[in-house]
Formats: structure tokens, sequence, C-alpha cells
């Protein structure tokens, strides 16, 4: 460290928001000598005795990085109540949440921001200093004692792991868009490395607020470090950069995966996970499977659709988060959360095309409720490939021996796939659920240890021929959802109670490594993640397999030439039809 630990807490009186702010409190840890340091936000009645639940968050981005120079564009487009000096990317904004009685408590993770340390996010040791953090704001004494937990995507995501070790007074969660599942959710979809959004995410948003780092003032990236600068030697020892971290390790029993793990079902606090349909790429997955595994009596699924950033901020999803937070954190259930009146699932549904990037037409989607997820009457179906490059729905799979190849390898710039297509629909259909995808593939490789890689992607065609695209988590243009595949990691678990029909369960182990080799045929099951359409009467569905990403992966690209070395990947791949060879699509219509 360049200087001794400073005690530089400041109180500021603003009375024009009605609000105390406290900047750079010193939060101790049970484990370090080094402080967690936070922003706490709090009405002036709290000077006064009158006690608040405290709404946390906990993370990377900077407690002191204004979200207008976070990202300027975001911050212009949302809505005027939730702007301010004290807003910042991805959290509640104080003023609006202390006018509505609760104490805002903003800390700086771990190695990042004003919080000296480690950098390493989304770790063990740092999920430890966040339980530190809520048992703190739950002792207080301007806290009534519970502890609610709100906030989008990173601070989403953090809130499974801390509460699932149970820390006191925590009461609530709200995970907006967080993937529960560190390996399968963000770093290896199907066993494949998505380095292109890693490289992104750290080099933009996370190294550059590294506790020591010289010159983030200058850049209008919070402030500068209040112990003053560190050396380039000291910076690198700090940090455990996830770039190299996912390089190297490729298993979930591997150190680097293996510590990160929780167990879902500790989690006890009542839970509203919020899902995007159209996050395919990140959050989506990981927000199902934390409800749906959560030990939880109270737990409620909501599917939204839009950008990752702007919905959090709608007027219509904050009064959910107020009405859902305010009875579990203030005992105020006028909408019967704790009663039964609210139920299970929450959804929009994707019906139309209204475009993507268009917040006032996906306002357009119709909400529906429903009892459970999956939703109960669902009818799975199977839709079998052809080698005319037809997909139908069949009482038996295609007969006539055949093959269809693509070359091996491909990527974004150098697309290598083939597409499948049903007829227009006669009828309007409701595709509401998991997909499952079975494929019969091979390599023809003269590589010595060859390997396969499938990715897979859902578009949807409107009457009128043209591609349906939604809005993706950077309001870029996405298609219905995607799916991934490693050949050499196929094998299921099929014990494992997460295992079902409608999606196969895989416990990526260096253990599960199963051999490929040149021309035999592996049938294969391919998880795609959930997903939401209507598909009208004339439109049509496009079953896509390639052997890289293609359109709608924006900034999620698998691309890493260590993951997918030519000389392990290059080759041709194909599909086998026939007897014997069944190659169908399993979709979740709702009747």
């Amino acid at each position: 460290m360049p200087n001794q630990i400073q005690d530089l807490h400041q109180v500021i009186m603003d009375e024009e928001n009605n609000l105390i702010f406290e900047k750079n409190v010193s939060i101790p840890l049970k484990g370090s000598d080094l402080p967690i340091r936070c922003n706490v936000y709090r009405s002036i009645d709290s000077d006064n005795g009158q006690k608040y639940p405290v709404l946390v968050t906990y993370g990377p981005y900077g407690k002191d990085i204004w979200y207008g120079d976070f990202h300027a564009k975001s911050y212009k487009e949302v809505p005027e109540e939730h702007k301010s000096k004290y807003a910042a990317w991805e959290t509640p904004e104080p003023t609006y949440w202390t006018k509505h009685g609760y104490v805002i408590v903003r800390a700086d993770e771990r190695g990042l921001g004003q919080s000296p340390g480690l950098l390493d996010t989304m770790s063990r040791g740092t999920s430890e200093c966040f339980f530190d953090v809520v048992e703190w704001a739950a002792s207080q004494s301007w806290s009534s004692g519970k502890v609610g937990l709100l906030g989008i995507s990173y601070y989403a995501g953090s809130q499974w792991r801390v509460a699932a070790r149970r820390p006191k007074g925590l009461a609530a969660i709200i995970p907006w868009e967080g993937m529960s599942d560190y390996y399968r959710d963000r770093c290896r979809h199907g066993g494949i490395f998505s380095n292109e959004f890693i490289s992104f995410w750290w080099n933009r948003q996370v190294i550059t607020n590294q506790y020591g780092r010289p010159g983030r003032a200058a850049s209008k990236w919070g402030e500068d470090t209040i112990e003053g600068d560190l050396t380039q030697e000291e910076l690198l020892k700090n940090c455990q950069d996830q770039n190299i971290d996912n390089e190297r390790n490729r298993f979930r029993d591997d150190e680097y995966y293996a510590s990160k793990d929780f167990n879902l079902e500790d989690i006890q606090v009542p839970v509203l996970s919020v899902a995007n349909w159209g996050g395919i790429l990140l959050h989506l997955r990981g927000n199902v499977q934390g409800y749906l595994w959560s030990g939880s009596k109270y737990k409620f699924l909501r599917f939204i659709a839009g950008r990752h950033d702007l919905p959090f901020y709608y007027p219509e999803e904050v009064e959910v988060q107020k009405s859902f937070l305010n009875a579990f954190l203030k005992d105020q259930d006028e909408d019967g959360w704790k009663t039964g009146k609210v139920p299970a699932v929450s959804l929009r549904v994707r019906k139309g095309d209204v475009g993507f990037n268009n917040p006032t037409g996906e306002k357009q989607f119709p909400i529906r409720t429903e009892s459970a997820w999956p939703i109960e009457r669902t009818e799975y179906t199977k839709y079998y490939l052809d080698s005319d490059n037809s997909l139908k729905a069949l009482s038996a799979a295609p007969k006539t021996n055949a093959t269809v190849s693509y070359l091996a390898l491909g990527s974004l710039k150098s697309p290598q796939l083939v597409q499948f297509t049903t007829p227009a629909f006669e009828t309007q259909k409701e595709i509401m659920g998991h997909i499952v995808a079975h494929l019969n593939i091979t390599v023809e490789s003269s590589n010595a240890k060859p390997d396969i890689d499938v990715f897979v992607t859902l578009r949807h065609i409107s009457p009128t021929g043209n591609e349906v695209f939604y809005t993706g988590s950077s309001g870029d243009n996405v298609p219905i959802c995607k799916g991934w595949l490693r050949v050499s990691l196929r094998k299921i678990d099929e014990l494992h109670p997460k295992n079902k029909p409608w999606l196969p369960w895989r416990e990526y182990l260096s253990t599960d490594v199963q051999t490929v080799e040149s021309g035999v045929v592996y049938p294969v099951a391919i998880e795609l993640w959930p997903t939401n359409v209507v598909v009208e009467k004339g439109g049509k569905l496009v079953f896509e397999v390639s052997s890289g990403d293609t359109q709608g992966c924006g900034k999620f690209q698998h691309t890493n030439s260590v993951d997918r070395s030519p000389a392990i990947f290059e080759g041709v791949n194909t599909i086998h039809f026939g007897h014997g060879y069944e190659n169908y699509v399993v979709f979740p219509i709702i009747p």
C-alpha cells in the first residue's frame, strides 16, 4: 500500500433532497484489516432516531462514478425521477428511494474504487466481504435491521451468492437480470469460452476502477484513491484478471470455478427474480435457474423485454420493486406478496414485430401471469430436421439416408451454417419455455484429437418474409434465442435433480470429457436458453446450426484462439439423417 489506511469519512447535509450523504464510510471486515468503503444516503430524519430498512449494492463500477459519466447516452434516457448527482450505473437512485423510506448503502467491491485489497470479481472471497457489508448495514443506528438487495447485472448476480450465505438482517432480494451460474451463464456457454464480452467488460468497466489506479479523477471515472496511487507492479499483484483465469481454466472442478460454486437451495429470503427475454447470452438463464432452485418460501419470476439498463427505472417496474420490498422489509403488503394474491410468474408475451430498441413498442407486448414455471399446460412438441433443410412436426423422423455439411470453426465474420425452416404456420403458435435440440453430428478432420463446437440459433420470420428481431442487452438486434455445446463435454448427468426432459444437465467436469474421433457420429442434446415468441399465422421458424457465432451475438462472441484452436476444431461438420438418426427440436408450445 502507498500509505496507511485513512479515515476520510465525510458527512454532508443535503437539505434540498432531505438527505444526509455520508461519503467513504469504512466497513470493518471479519477476515481482514482492510475495510470496504461505502457511501450512505439516508433521510435527515434518521439523525433524530428514525430507523429505515436498507438497500445495499456491492460491486465494481464505482460508488463515486456518476451515471452520466459512466454511460451518458443511457443516462439521458432514464426517467427524470431517477436522475441526480448521486445516480450510479445499474443501482437504485438515492434521492428517490430515501424519499420512499429507505436508506441506500452503495459499497465499492474489494480492490475497486475506494476499497483496498485484492481485485477478484465474483469470487468467494469478495462474496464474504459482501456478507460483512450486509450484516454491518443491518446493525447501524439508522437501520431497522432489515436489508434488501436491489440492482442490475453484476449488482444482481452477486445477490444470489451472498444470499446463499444467509447474512443476518438480509430480508429480501431482487436480482434484476443477474446470472446465478458463473460457469454456465457467463464464462463457458456449453463449455465454450465466451471471451469477447469478458474482455470488453473487464477493460472498460472493471480494471479502469481498480483501487490505486492513477488518473481516475482526470478521466471523470470517479475519484482518485484516498491513500494515493499504486505502482504498476502493485496493481498487477492485487488483481485476478478474468480474461487470464477463464482462458486457463476449462472445467467446473478446476479450483478457479469450483471456488465460486454455491447452492441456490441455501437461499431462504424472499426472491423477485427479474429476467429479460432479450438477455440471450448472459443473464436470462441464471434468473430462471435462480428462481427454480432457490429454497425461498416466497419466490417470484418476472420476465420483461427491452435493454438491460432502462426497464429497471421504468415507473411501472419501480412500483413492482417498491411493492415487493415494502412487503418484506416494512411489512406493508397491500398487494398480497405473502398471501398468494401476486402470481408466482409474470411475463411479457412477445407478439408482433415492434422492432428492436423500441421501449414504446415493447411496452405493447401484453403481460400475462402464470402459477408456475415451466408453464404447466406446456405441450412439448418435436419438430424434425430433414436434409432438404425443412423443419416439420411429423409423426416420425425422416427415413432417407442423407447428410448436410458445413465447415467447422466459423466466426461472425465468416459464418459457416445451415438452416432448417418450418412451413408457414397455419394457425398462431406460442412458444414459451425451454427448448432442446437433438442432433447427430460428426467432424471430418485430420487433427490428432479433434472436437466439435456446435452453435444453434432460433429465428422468427414474419408473415411478410422478414426476420423479426428483438432487443438485446445493449439495444442490439437479436433473434429468439441461442444455445451451445462442446461435443467433448456432451455427457449428461441423468441422475442430477436439475436434469429434466426440457433441460439436459451437464456438470462440465474434467472427468466428464469424452473422446471425439473423426468420422464418428455423436448424438447430442443441446440446451437453448429459455424463451418466448408468438408466431402468427403465416409466420415461420428457422433453426440454425453453425460452427461459430452468427448474427445476434453482439459482444458475446466465442473467439479465443486458445480455447478454439484450429489444431482441434478445424474440419468439416456433418449432420446425419436417416435410419437411426433422429434430428429434432423440442418446442414448448402453449395451447
